[in-house]
């Protein structure tokens, strides 16, 4: 038998969760073809084959986390020639009839990790979900997933004491070192918005108005390493973008958005949740953000606590606008109000700092262009 190991998967990555196979025991594949996805960073990742040949063993099911190095799957002997075909091997011989024991053996291979029976469509629906395939229970002809077996366990409630998985499993671990590292301090103020044409973009003033403070104030724009106790500023802004899903929370990043145009911002926001959705992000969209955005207001709340994922040192959130009273023109009106709140590492940042930061901030945002 012939081995195939966890690829490195860059970046320092010690390890992946399966998501789905996509190929049983048994089957003949071609170089380059999926193997399986795997999930590390939020980003599922398709592994190809690296040979021809024949899948002998699995073993590993989805779900399972599997370091760099550790065996995914077995090869039979040798790679096989390539036959042109993706399942089957046309110069296998026919089987001879098999007797009732070897029929028994062959029903007990099929439920092994991976052997899964299910279209495309269903695979991806179920990727999207979240939903493990290998212990669905096939309702389809042939022993076949269908969709409705797929929506049927994603609609059910979850089980006590379920293990957290994919993107809520990183979510976690990454919100418990944050805590465990940052000294979080928060600033909480508003912007007078009523200046404001109909229809704004409110995520993209936001994006322009981080800009201006980061003008103002660089060192919100930086890195601290926490074990030389060093602060690098960053050339660009890298903007990390919080996103919403039934997954968890994804955070893809605006690369040197003051070198962008906003056209350019609202296109890659398109993109980046159509990918949500999809779980078609790649680990580059989701990696090293300098500064994080989060419009949480367009769900609900006014000021929040955030969480600041080192070595990032602030993030500014936004709340639900809302009608404040004002004075305009000798008199008492109402004006629309953008609450914000400033979370900052205080090991780095200062009060004054963030303070300025902020102003700057809400002084762009409240330009009525």
């Amino acid at each position: 038998m012939t081995p195939f190991k966890l690829p490195d998967l860059g970046e320092g990555l010690q390890s992946a969760e399966i998501v789905a196979w996509h190929v049983a025991e048994g089957e003949h594949v071609v170089a380059d073809q999926p193997l399986l996805s795997v999930e590390t960073e939020k980003a599922v990742v398709e592994i190809p084959s690296p040979q021809a040949g024949r899948v002998a063993r699995l073993l590993a099911r989805p779900g399972d986390r599997v370091d760099v190095g550790a065996p995914l799957l077995e090869f039979e002997e040798g790679p096989h020639p390539d036959t042109g075909t993706v399942v089957g091997d046309l110069e296998r011989p026919s089987e001879p009839p098999r007797s009732e024991t070897d029929a028994a053996a062959s029903s007990k291979s099929r439920e092994q990790p991976g052997n899964v029976h299910a279209a495309p469509a269903v695979r991806a629906k179920a990727r999207e979900l979240g939903v493990d395939l290998s212990k669905v229970t096939p309702s389809g002809p042939g022993g076949a997933i269908t969709m409705a077996d797929v929506m049927a366990i994603a609609a059910a409630p979850p089980r006590e004491g379920t293990a957290l998985r994919g993107a809520r499993r990183t979510m976690a671990v990454n919100m418990a070192r944050a805590w465990r590292e940052v000294v979080h301090a928060t600033l909480h103020d508003e912007a007078d918005i009523a200046a404001w044409p109909k229809q704004e973009d409110v995520t993209i003033r936001l994006i322009r108005a981080i800009i201006a403070g980061c003008k103002i104030e660089p060192s919100m724009n930086a890195s601290f390493n926490a074990e030389t106790l060093c602060l690098s500023p960053n050339e660009h802004i890298d903007l990390g973008l919080a996103i919403d899903s039934p997954d968890g929370l994804f955070v893809p990043v605006l690369r040197d958005v003051a070198g962008c145009l906003p056209a350019d911002w609202r296109r890659q926001i398109e993109s980046f949740k159509t990918g949500v959705r999809q779980r078609s992000l790649t680990p580059a969209d989701l990696r090293n953000p300098t500064i994080t955005l989060s419009n949480f207001g367009t769900i609900a709340g006014t000021h929040a606590a955030l969480v600041i994922m080192p070595p990032q040192v602030a993030i500014l959130g936004a709340g639900r606008v809302s009608d404040r009273p004002a004075r305009d023109q000798g008199g008492i009106t109402l004006h629309s109000a953008l609450p914000l709140s400033l979370t900052f590492d205080h090991r780095t940042i200062s009060g004054g700092e963030a303070a300025r930061f902020l102003r700057a901030a809400i002084e762009d945002l409240q330009q009525a262009t």
